[in-house]
């Protein structure tokens, strides 16, 4: 891994690099950049009642990676990571297992115990299916056509003890 990288909470100046490294993945679509945008912005909002926790991987002052979780509404220690993105040239240098521990560590911090974590069962998210398998992620379930016909939503658990 780069040691030029650190991470650091996600700052309004970096909303621009964020979505240009959500849009170069070619993963996302319209609709779901919107959303990421929306969280994005919601996070860095610094309004007490969010609970997004945003973080960038950083090099050289620009984010080249994202992460972004928070409690789940009505569970007692559970977290979803929402989101966790790396710039496609800064890929497979360890950027995202960095952002992943450090969410992991983050949420330790504030008493979470179990980490859950969405997404798409088609092939081209086979790659981000075995950087979760990896990383010690488990798929606890698939719900076929969850996003669309023939895009089942996968769902995998990280226990944090």
């Amino acid at each position: 891994m780069n040691p030029s990288i650190t991470i650091r909470p996600a700052q309004a100046f970096d909303e621009t690099a964020v979505m240009d490294l959500l849009e170069k993945t070619g993963f996302f679509r319209g609709v779901e950049l919107a959303v990421a945008r929306e969280v994005f912005c919601e996070a860095v909002s610094g309004k007490p009642e969010c609970t997004y926790q945003s973080y960038v991987a950083d090099t050289g002052g620009k984010a080249v990676g994202w992460v972004c979780f928070g409690p789940t509404p009505c569970t007692v220690g559970t977290f979803d990571m929402y989101w966790i993105a790396v710039n496609p040239a800064m890929q497979r240098k360890g950027i995202g297992k960095l952002l992943s521990q450090f969410a992991e560590e983050v949420i330790k911090q504030q008493n979470g115990r179990l980490i859950v974590v969405e997404t798409s069962g088609l092939p081209q998210y086979e790659p981000t299916r075995r950087f979760y398998e990896k990383n010690d992620y488990f798929l606890a379930a698939e719900v076929p056509d969850f996003y669309a016909p023939g895009d089942s939503k996968c769902i995998y658990l990280k226990p944090l003890y």
